[in-house]
Formats: C-alpha cells, structure tokens, sequence
C-alpha cells in the first residue's frame, strides 16, 4: 500500500516536470516570435545583406567585384572571390524576399547553434530535455547583442560558427570532418584558424608516434579550403588575383579602427591611444598574442578539453583580427553554456559569478550607447567610456585566462583520470 501510495505520489510530482519541456518549447516561440517582430519593425535585415546581394550580382553580370560600393555608407566586399559565388542564389529573389528568407535563415541557426554548444561542453540532457534544453538555450540567445545584431544586418556569422562546430563536435572518426571547417574558411578567411589548431596539434601528436586523426581533420580542410579558392580563380580570375595579390591583407577595406563596434584588440588600443592609425609595434603585439592564444588552444585540445581549445580558438582569431564586429562575437553563446557546464558541474559560486557576468556583459548592448557618428568621437571616450567600449575583448582575455587554468587542472589530473586520448580522433573512416 505504501509503494502504492509512494508511486502516486511521485507520479503526481513528475507531472510538472513532465510539461516543463512543452513550456519551454512555447517560450522559445515566443521569444522567437518576438525577436522577428522586432527586428520586422525596425526594417529587415540590412547593411552587409545588401553587399552579400551585390557581390552576387557583380558574378552575374561581370562587374568588378572589388569596386563595390554599397549603400550610403559605401560598403565595399572583403571576402574571398568563393563568398561571392557563394551569395549568387541572393540575386534569384527579390530584396524584400531575401530579407524574410534570410531572417528566417539565421533564426534557423540560432536553434542549431544552441544545440551544437550544448554538445560541444558536453552536456546530454536525457529524455524529452534532449530537444528542449536547445530551446531554451536559443531563447536566450537570440537576444544577446552579437546573434541580435548578426540577424539585423543580415550577417553570416551564425552559418560559420555553426559550419565550424558541425565539424569540432562531430563523433570522431568521421569521414567528413574537416570540409565544412574548410567551406567556412572559403566564404571568410578566419574560421582557417581552426585548421591551424588541428594542423600544429596533429604535428605534436604525430612526433609523439601516437595515432591520431588531427592532421586528417586540418588536410581535409586545407583541401576544402583550396578547393574554394580554385573555384574562385576558375570562375572569377581577375577578382582573383587582384585579392590574393593585394586586398587580402588591407585593413581600410574593413571600417574605422577606433570604432565602439571594433571589438578587437586592435579597436580597444585605437580607442585607449585616440587614433585610427596605430603605431608599428601593433603588428608584433597582435602576432605574439595570436601565437599564445593558439598555443592555449593547442594545449588545451592536447590535454583532453577540445571544447575549451575550441574556445579558446575562436576567442584569439576575434582578439587578433583587424576588425571584430560586435556581431562576430556570437562565439558568446558557446562560451556561456561552457561556462554554465562548468559551473554546475563544480558546483561553483566563483564559476556562475563568471558565467552570469559574462551573460550579462553580451546581453547589454554597451557598445550600441557609446558615441559613434562620420565626426569619430570614439577617439575622445573618456576613462569610464573606454572600458564600456572594451567590453568583449576584456571578456576573451578573460576566457583565455580560464582556458589556461582549465588545462592546468587537466595536465595535473591523475592519469587514470586525464581524458587526452578520448579526445584524440583516430584516423579511420567512420561515418557515425
């Protein structure tokens, strides 16, 4: 009778829990819902849309690629000639179409990038959780300031990252890891970055005679990546060779260093030194830490902690390039679940407190109400208006500290423990 009882009971107090996942998936919709309408009501997607468009139709119509300039604000194309292949489908639709199928498009990959981050820091939620925990993460995600301002230009950033997690959370071997790394890299040059990683760690790995699938991953995604590039030069040779010869390292091309969306580090020196033109050591500053973020990256992937070297990866290549958007920096959705998985996994106040600020600093739009106008006041913030301004890039060097002190922990583990090997792929032809 008492089992009776006890089973009611616990029956009764799993019915609540039972239509937990159900309210999550409508709050999702609403949140969804109302992030559309939003966005609806302030113009669909504009600004970089508008270019992917015209880099499209130049393709089409034979027009000089690299001569672009787009809208009131002169915005030219900076991507690789296989971007512009790439955007022709923009051209078969009409621009209020595009706009909708675009906005839609990038609200579809908020839902897998919340999935993906939820795998790659390793959490499996069981049962119904399985398909709802994505949901309420991506109802989150979708109005943090770097996905709100990637759907509202109409920008391709969630398809890179997502492009790029695709393969890094993949189950190892798998026959097709490291083209999509290689695509990504094709459409816009910093997602290459991530086959350096695999390139350097599958070499360290190799000198040890250890088998591995490093070096598989990075030579498929050199491969796809070349592939992109021969493509271009097939298609579009002039575009070709007048970016590989001179525009692929031009930073006028990008916009105005010193500007409060630049969330670099390159931004956040132009601020704090109040010009656009920095000094020559800034090239030395930006290449000793983009050695050093990708050897915690490295470290981090050799000692078991893909995810963290994934991070850590991603947070280098948007320290160290010219020019970070604020809307480059949707890396903030992984990097926040990690850091919520690590938090609830120690049980931490220190590591929620980190993980709240975090959330908190790529919710708040800081950047949006600092100055910015054609007469440059970025280059006069005062003090306070400097460390608002510096928000992101503060934020990756503090994730990069985190990443170092993660890989400590596991480097020190005992060796029964250590889970190295398990993150090492072996080369084999798989296709789970």
């Amino acid at each position: 009778m008492a089992s009776v009882v006890n089973g009611v009971s616990q029956g009764r107090a799993s019915r609540p829990g039972r239509f937990a996942p159900l309210l999550v998936a409508v709050a999702c919709a609403v949140s969804f819902a109302g992030s559309a309408l939003a966005q609806a009501a302030l113009g669909l997607p504009i600004g970089d849309l508008d270019v992917y468009r015209a880099e499209g139709w130049a393709v089409r119509d034979g027009s000089d690629l690299y001569d672009l300039a787009v809208s009131a604000h002169a915005l030219q194309a900076t991507y690789p000639p296989f971007a512009a292949l790439f955007f022709v489908p923009l051209t078969l639709l009409s621009v209020e179409a595009m706009r909708v199928a675009v906005l839609l498009l990038n609200l579809g990959l908020v839902l897998v990038l919340a999935r993906l981050s939820l795998r790659l820091a390793g959490l499996r939620p069981p049962g119904h959780w399985r398909w709802a925990a994505p949901l309420a993460v991506a109802a989150v995600a979708v109005w943090c300031e770097p996905v709100w301002a990637t759907v509202r230009y109409g920008q391709i950033n969630l398809l890179l990252v997502v492009l790029v997690l695709w393969d890094l959370t993949r189950p190892a071997p798998h026959r097709l890891a490291g083209f999509a790394i290689g695509i990504a890299a094709g459409i816009k040059l910093t997602p290459a970055i991530f086959a350096v990683l695999l390139t350097v760690a599958g070499v360290i790995v190799l000198l040890r005679r250890r088998e591995n699938g490093f070096l598989l991953i990075a030579t498929r995604a050199w491969a796809a990546f070349a592939g992109t590039v021969l493509l271009g030069a097939l298609v579009l040779p002039g575009a070709s060779r007048r970016y590989w010869t001179e525009l692929v390292l031009a930073e006028d091309r990008v916009g105005a260093a010193e500007a409060s969306a630049n969330q670099s580090l390159r931004g956040m020196l132009a601020r704090f030194l109040h010009t656009g033109d920095l000094p020559a050591w800034w090239l030395p500053v930006a290449a000793g830490v983009c050695c050093a973020g990708l050897a915690v990256a490295v470290a981090a992937l050799l000692a078991g902690e893909r995810a963290w070297a994934v991070i850590g990866c991603a947070t280098t290549a948007l320290l160290v390039s010219p020019v970070s958007w604020s809307h480059h920096w949707v890396w903030a959705v992984p990097a926040v679940v990690l850091l919520g998985a690590e938090a609830a996994r120690r049980r931490s106040r220190p590591w929620w407190a980190v993980t709240w600020a975090a959330a908190l600093l790529f919710c708040s739009y800081v950047s949006w109400l600092l100055p910015h106008d054609a007469s440059r006041p970025e280059l006069d913030l005062s003090l306070g208006q400097q460390f608002l301004a510096a928000g992101y890039p503060l934020a990756g060097l503090v994730l990069l500290a985190v990443t170092v002190t993660r890989t400590r922990a596991a480097l020190t583990a005992p060796p029964g423990n250590r889970a190295a090997a398990a993150a090492i792929p072996r080369a084999g032809n798989s296709a789970r």
